[in-house]
């Protein structure tokens, strides 16, 4: 077969955060990446995981990643998996890569009970949006994703935020 997904190993934390980069430099946002392989590593492969990635290979060649990790929902009182990132290299999309990798996650949550998958696009990529649709994926825009970062960050920890 062309396509094979598998799961991260412990020695490609450099290949995962090089993938990281790739995908960032692709939303045009390199610059906020601050990860180290050390970082990456810790998170995949510590003594308490709480990040997964599946690694998918074109014809042995590394083509593309799904970074994961489980969340939970207290309306349906169950786990699911929220999808931090999905990259294929440009080269290399068509193929249906990305599809697999969704369709991997999906299983994860079926044979695992989970009741979603779920993740986040940026508003102006319109292909992955229409990809999303496309594989019956509802955008709700009625959310807004919040995050607090660097000195708001401290600030609120602090109390005075």
């Amino acid at each position: 077969m062309s396509l094979i997904i598998r799961r991260a190993r412990p020695d490609e934390a450099g290949l995962v955060l090089s993938l990281v980069r790739e995908l960032a430099e692709y939303e045009k946002l390199l610059h906020e990446v601050e990860a180290t392989e050390a970082d990456i590593g810790e998170a995949l492969f510590g003594p308490n995981p709480r990040l997964f990635c599946d690694i998918a290979e074109w014809k042995g060649e590394v083509a593309g990643f799904a970074v994961w990790f489980i969340n939970f929902s207290t309306f349906s009182g169950r786990s699911g998996i929220y999808l931090e990132d999905l990259f294929v290299r440009p080269a290399l999309r068509g193929k249906g890569i990305g599809k697999a990798l969704l369709s991997q996650l999906a299983g994860e949550c079926v044979a695992n009970g989970w009741s979603r998958l779920q993740w986040s696009v940026l508003d102006w990529n319109t292909p992955s949006i229409e990809f999303y649709k496309s594989l019956g994926a509802v955008l709700l825009d009625e959310w807004t994703v919040c995050k607090v970062t660097g000195p708001a960050l401290t600030a609120l920890a602090e109390g005075s935020g």
